[in-house]
C-alpha cells in the first residue's frame, strides 16, 4: 500500500524527513477494521509527533490522526461494521497513523460517516470532535440543553481546529453564552460564523475586552492554545468555583492561583481511552455517531478551511507548514493517493 511516512525526525533537521513510500497492507485482528482510506486531515500532534525517533529506529513511521474511509474487511470480533460501510474517526496514537491507502483501527473508536458530507469534509471532524465532545460535557461539566443555566464559556483559541467545532456543540447544544477569542479579522469573522455570541481579542487582556462587552466573568474557560501565556488572565477572568480546561502542553504554569477561588482544573486528550484500552472506550463511537446525526440535520458543519490535494508527502509538508505558522484556521484536508 502507499503511505506518507518518515525514517529521521524532523528535529534532526533533513530538509524534507516525510516520504511516499511502500508498505505491507495490514491485517484486522480481533475488534480491528481494515479502512480503505479515501481522506485525511492534519492536526497540531501531528507536527508534534514527527519530532520522535521513529520505534524501532530505522522504521517507517505513519504519522495522521484523522480519516474518513471505506471498510474493506473486518476482525473476527468486530460488531457495528461490515466491508463497504463508509466510516470515520481519528485513529490512536500507539498505533499506525492514517497516511496510507490501508488503516488498521479498532471499532470502538470509529463511528458511521454522515451522509451529507463527502470524505473530505468528513476527515476534517474526528479528532477535533472527539476533543470539543469530551471537553465540554465530561471535562468542563457542561450538559446540553437551552434551559437558562447563566453559564459563560470563555474559548481561547476559537478559530483554529477544536475551536471550530467546540463553538459550534457549545453554541448549538447547550444554553452557555459563548464567547470565542481570536485576533485577526478573518478568524474573528469565522468564529461568529461558527455561532459565538461574542468574539474578544487574545493579544488584548482577556478580563478588560469582557468588560467591554458587559461580562464581568466566565464559569468555564475552554484553553486551546498559549495557556502558559493568557493563565494569569484566565485565573482573573474565571469565576468563583468555576472550571478551566485545556488541551495544549504550557510551560509550566501555578496552578496555585485558582485556590483561592475554588476553580477546578481539566486536562483533555482524546487518545486516553484508545491508549488506556478504558472501559468506555466505545463512547467515542457512540459520541461520533451523534454527531453524524447532528451534521446530516445541519446542526453541526463540517470546519474545511484548505485542501491541500491528494495525500502525499510534499502536500503534507505543505499542511504541517501552514499548521506550524499558527495562521490555520479550521482545518486542512488532504484527498486520494493519486495513481
Amino acid at each position: 500500500m502507499k503511505a506518507v511516512a518518515y525514517r529521521i525526525p524532523e528535529s534532526v533537521g533533513t530538509a524534507m524527513p516525510l516520504e511516499d513510500v511502500e508498505l505491507p497492507d495490514p491485517v484486522p485482528e480481533g475488534r480491528d477494521l481494515l479502512v480503505e482510506v479515501r481522506a485525511v486531515s492534519v492536526n497540531p500532534v501531528d507536527t508534534k509527533v514527527r519530532l520522535r525517533p521513529a520505534s524501532p529506529a530505522g522504521a517507517w513511521k505513519v504519522l495522521g490522526w484523522d480519516a474518513a474511509g471505506v471498510v474493506r474487511a473486518v476482525g473476527p470480533d468486530v460488531r457495528a461494521f461490515r466491508p463497504g460501510d463508509k466510516v470515520w474517526y481519528a485513529g490512536d496514537i500507539t498505533r499506525a497513523g492514517t497516511n496510507a491507502e490501508l488503516h488498521r483501527v479498532d471499532e470502538r473508536i470509529v463511528g458511521h460517516m454522515p451522509e451529507s458530507l463527502d470524505f473530505a469534509q468528513a476527515a476534517a471532524l474526528p479528532l477535533t470532535t472527539i476533543t470539543a465532545w469530551e471537553l465540554l460535557f465530561d471535562r468542563l461539566g457542561l450538559r446540553p440543553g437551552k434551559s437558562p443555566t447563566g453559564e459563560r464559556l470563555l474559548v481561547i483559541g476559537a478559530g483554529g481546529g477544536v475551536g471550530s467545532i467546540l463553538v459550534q456543540l457549545a453554541a448549538r447544544l447547550t444554553a452557555a453564552t459563548v464567547i470565542g477569542t481570536a485576533s485577526r479579522p478573518e478568524t474573528q469573522a469565522w468564529v461568529r460564523e461558527l455561532g459565538a455570541s461574542h468574539v474578544i481579542d487574545h493579544t488584548r487582556p482577556l478580563s478588560e475586552e469582557l468588560r467591554h462587552i458587559g461580562i464581568d466573568d466566565v464559569t468555564h474557560v475552554a484553553s486551546l492554545t498559549n495557556t502558559d501565556d493568557h493563565f494569569v488572565q484566565i485565573v482573573e477572568a474565571v469565576a468563583p468555583q468555576g472550571r478551566v480546561a485545556l488541551i495544549d502542553d504550557p510551560e509550566p504554569i501555578d496552578v496555585r492561583l485558582l485556590k483561592k477561588k475554588s476553580v477546578s482544573l481539566h486536562w483533555e486528550l482524546m487518545f486516553t481511552r484508545s491508549m488506556f484500552g478504558t472501559a468506555d472506550m466505545v463512547a467515542q463511537q457512540q459520541l461520533l455517531d451523534e454527531v453524524a446525526k447532528l451534521v446530516d440535520a445541519g446542526v453541526v458543519r463540517s470546519t474545511v478551511a484548505e485542501h491541500f490535494g491528494a495525500i502525499t508527502a510534499a502536500n503534507l509538508e505543505r499542511a504541517h507548514e501552514l499548521l506550524r505558522s499558527g495562521k490555520s484556521r479550521g482545518k486542512i484536508v488532504l484527498e486520494g493517493f493519486g495513481t
